[in-house]
């Protein structure tokens, strides 16, 4: 049964005591911290020989008691006494908030101090731009330092085991994009143009863009969270000390496996989402499933399977470097892993769609559109 501290009130030569009896302690100091500020009464000395065990709450609820009431502290023991003294040493006269700035300065400093934050974020991915350029120069010249066998476990975790997640995605979104195209080109008689729609969407666009949604969301994340968990647990900096360089170790194996493996997965996925798209076109339009994907050879110009291919090795970049760079920046404890794992996602992401903007205007420039 928990024991609380208490009080009572000892009155003798006009001089009045408070004597504090029990444990003070962060657990059993509740009650007797609502009766001392519920008091009135003037008070000249509080006496601690009748308590037990004390902690800095304890303390520091005797010393307040103390101070409001301008009363001296008797009868404490030595770890009583060490503990007021720190806690006297401590006190202080400080707001607990800072005071609150007003609009103007407080928009100019919050944009200042995001401004320079983000001129150093970007010094120092330029600067890890910079390190893994060196390393892949280094491997190029000493291409037996290069590790093959990590290669061989990124494209698995980066390829093979996406296959699944990713081809039912795709296909999915084949069947939403040939079902709502055909319901809007209904209205104009024009449902064969589904097969168009459905083709060139895919190979252009969707095929690619979802595919590095989902390698962003499963290896650019898996990425950050590896990288960050070995270097909270000093793994790179042993690697570094036997004379193995993390960059060519970890980083570049992750790297090629991305940009390598993304325009296979984005072919794999657009091929998916013609399959999905044939099969609802043959459940809802009539159209025969193989006359829908021979169609497809003939309404969808090579250009636009090209675009797809050259755009993928380019997010598969982008979405690797979010995600090794994040990983490199996690300092501290587990929950910066947390959030610099979101942090790979996000800007993985973001950067994907930035950039697929960017080729869209691009390549309608130079006639692929």
């Amino acid at each position: 049964m928990r024991e609380w501290a208490d009080f009572s009130v000892e009155e003798a030569g006009g001089r009045m005591t408070v004597v504090l009896e029990g444990p003070l302690l962060v657990s059993t100091i509740a009650v007797l911290d609502r009766k001392l500020r519920a008091m009135t009464d003037p008070v000249q000395q509080v006496d601690l020989s009748q308590t037990g065990d004390i902690d800095t709450i304890g303390a520091w609820t005797v010393y307040r008691f103390a101070n409001e009431n301008n009363a001296i502290i008797v009868g404490a023991s030595e770890q009583a006494d060490v503990l007021l003294q720190a806690v006297r040493d401590s006190a202080s006269t400080a707001p607990i908030e800072p005071p609150r700035l007003p609009l103007i300065p407080r928009v100019l400093d919050d944009t200042g101090g995001k401004t320079v934050r983000f001129g150093q974020g970007v010094v120092r991915f330029l600067s890890f731009l910079g390190a893994v350029i060196v390393a892949l120069g280094a491997i190029i010249r000493h291409p037996r330092r290069f590790r093959y066998r990590a290669l061989v476990r990124q494209f698995d975790l980066v390829g093979v085991s996406a296959l699944g997640i990713v081809g039912l995605m795709s296909f999915l979104i084949g069947i939403v994009i040939a079902q709502q195209g055909a319901a809007q080109l209904r209205q104009f008689g024009a449902e064969i143009y589904t097969i168009n729609l459905t083709g060139r969407l895919s190979f252009r666009e969707l095929g690619v863009l979802m595919t590095a949604i989902m390698v962003a969301g499963r290896s650019g994340s898996a990425f950050a969270a590896q990288i960050g968990t070995m270097k909270l647990t000093e793994e790179i900096d042993a690697m570094r000390t036997i004379g193995v360089d993390p960059l060519e170790a970890l980083i570049v194996p992750r790297i090629l496996a991305a940009v390598l493996m993304m325009p296979l997965l984005g072919f794999y996925a657009a091929l998916l989402a013609i399959v999905g798209g044939a099969f609802i076109a043959d459940l809802t339009l009539g159209i025969p499933f193989l006359t829908f994907l021979s169609r497809i050879q003939e309404v969808v110009p090579v250009h636009d399977l090209w675009v797809g291919l050259v755009k993928a090795p380019v997010f598969g970049l982008i979405i690797a470097l979010a995600g090794c760079y994040q990983g490199m920046q996690v300092q501290g404890n587990s929950e910066d892993v947390g959030l610099r794992t979101t942090k790979a996602v996000v800007q993985g992401i973001f950067m994907v769609i930035v950039l697929d903007a960017f080729f869209a205007v691009f390549f309608s420039e130079v006639g692929w559109g």
